[in-house]
């Protein structure tokens, strides 16, 4: 298996993770200043990725992410970039959620395990760089 080192910017603030029905229209605070806003939509749901301080009281929502993103340049063709993220949190219990984007991936980490987390990525060979963002 190719074992990938990577360079991943952690950043200040946690994030929600929120549901809401699929038919939903779009809320404002979806978009709100952060380091990471994702909107999908499927058959079954709305769910938005965003600053856990704009989601309004009564939100379907699992908050305290800390996020993370590759800032390695990925292309399609790389394999086995989340898998040399996810195996050894994997093996620690770390439970994790990730997003991709078209140029990105980013890594998400419950608050209560980021500093273990850290860890156990720079013990794996990944380079770890603090946002203050």
């Amino acid at each position: 298996m190719i074992q990938h080192q990577l360079t991943l910017q952690l950043f200040e603030g946690c994030l929600a993770v929120c549901r809401l029905p699929a038919n939903s229209t779009m809320p404002p605070w979806a978009f709100a200043k952060g380091p990471l806003n994702s909107v999908t939509r499927s058959e079954k749901e709305l769910s938005i990725i965003c600053s856990e301080a704009a989601v309004p009281a009564g939100v379907r929502a699992e908050r305290g992410w800390r996020v993370m993103k590759v800032e390695n340049t990925l292309n399609f063709a790389l394999t086995g970039i989340l898998v040399s993220l996810a195996d050894p949190l994997a093996e620690a219990g770390v439970s994790i959620f990730t997003v991709s984007t078209f140029d990105s991936q980013y890594l998400m980490v419950k608050e209560a395990s980021i500093e273990v987390a850290l860890k156990i990525l720079v013990n794996a060979g990944h380079e770890i760089q603090f946002s203050d963002q």
